[in-house]
């Protein structure tokens, strides 16, 4: 009876064991998307007054929480039933990807003549500004939704070959932790120009060291977000590059000299300017029809 008790026990770390294994090996294949994902929340929530920063944020991560809790029952049964549809949306989502990446390459070298919306202008009442940070937010959680769905099905796709346990149990760590780790870093992103001003505020000498850091602080937010745009670009076009490269096989062999983290980022590059302009020639045709029409 005491050795059956401890048997379980012994399958029961073992299991857990493998889980810690794989949920590693899921986090740093979901890493680059990750990154875009922290540089694409840390943009849409910023722009807010002060007081409605965090409100808004939160509002954001329910809606991701919500978001991950429709995802994950659908990609688990489709590993169950369908396992073949799982590298099916894999390899959609890495040309979604590409796409994206490319997409930000081309805006910066030929960038569109665009206003960025204003939260806090003068002359808004506030339940006008309400309505605006309604429509950013539901904005964000279908962005999330998107990037939410390439987070759970590269998580998935590696642990596919796992028994079932196991990857609901990985996945759901990866979604969790991607989801808190995300919002958590974002909301001290969005706060740093707010922590810089309240030191500026509390100096009292002209060149103290706390207003010194205080100016350092308001000063880095958007470059710091900045950053994290370029960074989240690259990473994109290497999650895009290592998909194609590990799940099309003339892809997997082709050019094996080249170093792997090379490769993916040429393949993902490519591929990812093929889908730009597949889709700028589809909204220029698309555009002719309704003109015509």
């Amino acid at each position: 009876m005491a050795s059956g008790f401890f048997a379980i026990l012994d399958d029961i770390a073992a299991l857990l064991d493998d889980v810690a294994m794989m949920s590693k090996v899921a986090a740093k294949k979901t890493a680059g998307i990750l990154g875009d994902d922290l540089a694409v929340n840390a943009e849409k929530a910023s722009g807010f007054a002060s007081s409605r920063e965090i409100p808004v944020l939160w509002a954001i991560t329910k809606g991701s929480l919500l978001n991950k809790l429709i995802i994950l029952p659908i990609a688990f049964l489709l590993s169950a039933f369908l396992p073949w549809a799982v590298t099916v949306i894999l390899v959609l989502g890495g040309l979604y990807l590409a796409y994206e990446g490319a997409e930000k390459i081309y805006e910066f070298f030929f960038p569109h003549t665009h206003s960025k919306e204003s939260f806090v202008a003068d002359g808004l009442t506030e339940s006008e500004i309400l309505a605006i940070e309604k429509e950013r937010v539901k904005a964000a959680i279908v962005t999330d939704f998107i990037l939410s769905i390439e987070i759970v099905i590269i998580a998935l796709g590696s642990v596919v070959e796992e028994t079932l346990t196991t990857q609901i149990m990985v996945v759901s760590i990866i979604a969790i932790l991607a989801t808190i780790g995300v919002y958590g870093i974002v909301a001290l992103i969005v706060r740093m120009d707010e922590a810089g001003y309240k030191l500026i505020k509390k100096s009292k000498k002209e060149n103290s060291f706390s207003k010194k850091v205080g100016t350092l602080l308001v000063q880095a937010l958007p470059k710091v977000i900045k950053a994290l745009s370029v960074i989240g670009t690259i990473a994109l076009i290497l999650v895009a590059g290592g998909i194609f490269v590990h799940n099309i096989d003339f892809l997997h062999h082709f050019m094996p000299q080249l170093p792997s983290f090379l490769l993916e980022f040429i393949v993902g590059l490519l591929v990812g300017f093929v889908c730009l302009l597949v889709v700028m020639g589809f909204k220029k045709i698309w555009g002719k029809l309704i003109k015509k029409h």
